[in-house]
């Protein structure tokens, strides 16, 4: 028995084949351009794998429809990227291949990889918060997967804008200056008009960046009381910047927890995927195995 697993992104969609990281018969990247042409190459791909394909799981960018008694359950919904809006992803796999399909927000599908194989392997209150094109959060509390009216939506919470500091407005559409409007890869292209990847580490846009990183953290920190944070996304293969996420964590939090894991080991709650860019991908084919269970 085998899954097949998709994750969409704002740039880029990957399919793959398999059972897990140690276990992937197939890979395939597409652009996330024409929903009917990126759909239907993973269709087009899993095909190969009948009759022996299971299930499919689908981590998708969002907003996304989750609620299975609605409507428009398993669809791309009010998302600003163009030509997805009320597209039907999960229902336009599972009609051309006739398997179960299990649907759920790419940063959730990258928590349950992670979970299952990766940094959170032991924990079962965590957050995956990816740093990239958007910011978006996922994870789970007490091993549950994090689901509720719509699902998390962590890249818009509200952080502290020094304005005196940064005059940046945030490029969010709908909040200027919510987290991922001074804190994803776009805030710091149009606030530095440099793309993150060419700043060097002695560069300020770093600290403002951990700045408001850290703030994010701090909210959900003290919301959820998560056991590990995991950040992934493009902007965080600049390394050195988790460090500084930690140090400002410390710094903003001011004493007030006064828990070891947090004063004493913070290297171990603030992490990086151990399953590197393959989070998403494998969280899908772990959701198409729970399609199964």
């Amino acid at each position: 028995m085998i899954f097949g697993g998709i994750e969409t992104g704002g740039t880029k969609t990957v399919c793959a084949v398999g059972t897990g990281p140690d276990d992937i018969r197939e890979e395939a990247r597409f652009p996330t351009d024409n929903p009917d042409a990126t759909i239907g190459g993973c269709i087009d791909m899993f095909k190969r794998w009948q009759p022996d394909l299971a299930a499919v799981g689908i981590a998708s960018f969002g907003p996304v429809d989750l609620d299975p008694g609605s409507d428009t359950y398993g669809y791309v919904t009010t998302t600003p990227k163009p030509n997805w809006q009320y597209i039907n992803l999960a229902g336009q796999v599972r009609d051309a291949l006739g398997v179960p399909v299990n649907f759920d927000t790419d940063c959730n599908g990258a928590a349950l990889g992670e979970h299952m194989w990766g940094a959170a392997r032991g924990v079962d209150t965590f957050i995956y918060l990816t740093v990239g094109t958007g910011i978006g959060g996922g994870g789970m509390v007490g091993g549950q997967m994090l689901h509720g009216m719509l699902h998390p939506e962590m890249g818009h919470v509200t952080v502290p804008h020094d304005w005196e500091q940064d005059p940046y407005e945030g490029w969010c559409p709908y909040h200027g200056d919510c987290l991922e409007g001074l804190a994803a890869g776009p805030a710091l292209e149009g606030r530095w008009r440099a793309k993150g990847e060419t700043l060097p580490p002695e560069h300020p846009a770093w600290p403002l960046e951990a700045q408001y990183l850290a703030s994010g953290i701090i909210n959900m920190l003290y919301v959820l009381s998560p056991q590990v944070v995991i950040l992934g996304g493009g902007v965080m293969d600049n390394r050195f910047l988790y460090g500084m996420v930690r140090k400002e964590v410390l710094r903003q939090m001011n004493g007030y927890l006064r828990v070891p894991r947090l004063l004493d080991s913070l290297e171990s709650f603030i992490v990086p995927p151990a399953l590197g860019n393959k989070s998403g991908v494998l969280g899908a084919i772990a959701l198409a195995a729970r399609a199964r269970a």
